[in-house]
């Protein structure tokens, strides 16, 4: 018998999100961000589950995006983070990819290049996040150069926000004035807004969104969110008991002996664990669903297996259906219990977890 652990991916329920980032801005376009394999969804399965409705997709880089123009998908492709060599450009041109422009060799291999179709670019302002993108006195120039340029065919300025997660902070508020004003008088279409900033920022819509983590169903926000709380979820991730044992008082589970039963207590065993893209760092006392009710873990994550406290549901048994994260559990409340972030549990899993959609 084939061991029974796998990642339902709800392709209507990706749709559904795609939905509702676009009503957030019904004026605006939405490309549907699909790096990282979707999130460790599929990028291939959620883009045609797209399709009919997405404009563009973005993407972190040219192979990535190859994945998808191999697969039949023909939309333009945003590279988030642009060419990292100048090869690539003839690839981009013919592809019809949007490249990203965020530092000063990407605008140069641009001014020397000599392409068969001029391509258009997203010029990256770096309003405060200091990871990639032009200084905001150094865009006006930018601007001007692409504009000289023979392979340039449309340009369009980008951003990114820190904060844009923590509405309560005013970091977003002062990327937004830096970019006007950067933006004023440029004339140009304008992406700023991540999935955070869709759902809670609608000062920073402009004419192309940019929601990743939201369309995957997980909400980047630490506290309940009108928006995020209409969110369903892209993954169930799922196992089964496959052992069961009575457990005295005083005795310890798992490595380390890192929870002692304070009582006799009944424990499942499940066949999920860190080599499969469980968090090995998650707590005692992370929340699982088994049959349909609620415990939690009993002992360390280990490779293969992990363990769960089963004394109150007396009708669990081998064979018992576990829920890790879905429809269920959301993933970002266990991401909570794990000292991490949704986006590194759903990318985090391995090839080892089948991918089944419905």
């Amino acid at each position: 018998m084939s061991r029974k652990v796998r990642a339902d991916i709800h392709l209507d329920a990706i749709v559904h999100n795609y939905r509702l980032a676009c009503a957030q801005a019904p004026e605006a376009k939405a490309v549907a961000i699909v790096k990282a394999d979707a999130y460790g969804h599929g990028a291939v399965r959620v883009a045609q589950s797209l399709a009919a409705e997405a404009p563009a997709f973005g993407v972190a880089c040219i192979e990535e995006a190859l994945v998808l123009r191999s697969a039949g998908l023909t939309q333009p492709i945003v590279l988030l983070e642009g060419c990292f060599d100048a090869e690539e450009l003839p690839v981009v041109s013919r592809e019809g990819f949007w490249p990203a422009v965020h530092s000063e060799h990407q605008l140069a291999a641009l001014e020397r290049a000599v392409l068969p179709v001029p391509v258009p670019v997203w010029l990256k302002v770096d309003t405060g996040m200091h990871r990639l993108g032009f200084a905001p006195d150094a865009v006006a120039a930018a601007v001007a150069r692409l504009r000289a340029c023979a392979a340039v065919s449309d340009i369009l300025l980008m951003t990114h926000f820190a904060r844009a997660d923590e509405p309560e902070q005013a970091m977003t508020e002062m990327q937004l004035a830096r970019f006007n004003q950067v933006a004023e008088g440029l004339g140009l279409a304008a992406s700023l807004s991540n999935s955070a900033a869709v759902m809670a920022w609608p000062e920073a819509h402009r004419q192309w969104l940019r929601p990743g983590i939201m369309l995957y169903g997980a909400t980047p926000f630490e506290r309940a969110q009108p928006v995020a709380d209409q969110l369903q979820a892209g993954m169930t991730l799922s196992s089964e008991i496959i052992a069961v044992r009575d457990v005295p008082a005083g005795e310890a589970v798992g490595y380390g002996a890192a929870f002692v039963c304070d009582q006799p207590r009944r424990i499942g065993t499940v066949a999920m664990g860190y080599g499969d893209g469980y968090p090995r760092h998650a707590r005692v006392g992370t929340p699982v669903i088994v049959a349909g009710q609620r415990t939690s873990l009993a002992g360390r994550v280990s490779m293969d297996m992990l363990t769960v406290d089963l004394t109150d549901l007396p009708h669990a048994d081998v064979g018992s259906r576990v829920e890790l994260w879905g429809r269920q559990l959301p993933v970002a409340e266990v991401a909570r219990w794990s000292d991490t972030i949704a986006y590194t549990l759903l990318t985090g899993l391995t090839s080892r977890v089948p991918r089944c959609y419905d």
